[in-house]
């Protein structure tokens, strides 16, 4: 999938918001695994920051669920059990359904539009094998959906789960077929959308979901999470 560039170029917004999209973004594709300690000196010198914008991050991070803190061992990648990805996905596919619902039965046209680009977008980074376009494409996906549903609770707490689901998603995409699978499945669900038929919206993401979960699942059934204490 190829290796992440993880300088940053000064810019106006904040610091620590792109410290904590780098750090997610390199935890997302696999460069930081679970299990996997991160060590604040290398960190800084990885991403070309002080270490008040990676301990800022870092905090954040253990916040969202993505990063845990062990005495006298400094921050690791979380790991997540088989048990919490089943709960995971299952309060998933209820909101994600419900969101797709009222997307299509409230969004405005400007906001199908915008979900129909994120479609072909993430198409192309199928298409191209890069791991970070990939994850890039997908989180502009749902960030579309979640925004044209047009619930802000319902926002909230996908943005939440997304957050954790990061921890397996480019394990899910990398299992053979799921990634050319899941581009069909959100072209359908994105059609449906645009055809204002909400039950339809709700049951593709419902059924979106629940593939990507057994998918996850099935990975770490035969991959047995090592928790790190």
């Amino acid at each position: 999938m190829g290796t992440i560039d993880l300088q940053i170029t000064r810019q106006n917004a904040s610091l620590r918001i792109l410290v904590e999209d780098k750090l997610r973004q390199a935890i997302s594709s696999g460069r930081f695994k679970p299990g996997q300690r991160l060590v604040e000196r290398e960190l800084c010198e990885l991403i070309g920051v002080g270490r008040t914008s990676v301990r800022e991050a870092l905090r954040q991070l253990e916040a969202e669920g993505l990063i845990t803190s062990y005495p006298h061992r400094g921050p690791v990648v979380s790991t997540i059990s088989y048990e919490e990805a089943r709960q995971l996905y299952s309060v998933r596919a209820l909101l994600e359904s419900f969101a797709g619902q009222e997307f299509a039965e409230n969004g405005s046209s400007e906001e199908i539009v915008a979900l129909l680009e994120t479609v072909e977008a993430f198409e192309a980074a199928a298409k191209s094998g890069s791991g970070t376009r990939i994850i890039e494409a997908k989180t502009a996906f749902y960030d579309c959906l979640m925004t044209g549903s047009k619930n802000v609770f319902v926002k909230q707490m996908l943005t939440s789960l997304h957050n954790r689901v990061t921890l397996l998603r480019m394990t899910s995409m990398t299992q053979p077929g799921r990634l050319q699978n899941s581009v069909f499945e959100i072209r359908e669900i994105a059609a449906a959308i645009a055809l204002r038929d909400g039950d339809r919206a709700a049951a593709l993401c419902k059924r979106h979901i629940e593939i990507a979960a057994k998918v996850a699942l099935d990975y770490l059934s035969k991959n047995p999470v090592e928790t790190s204490e």
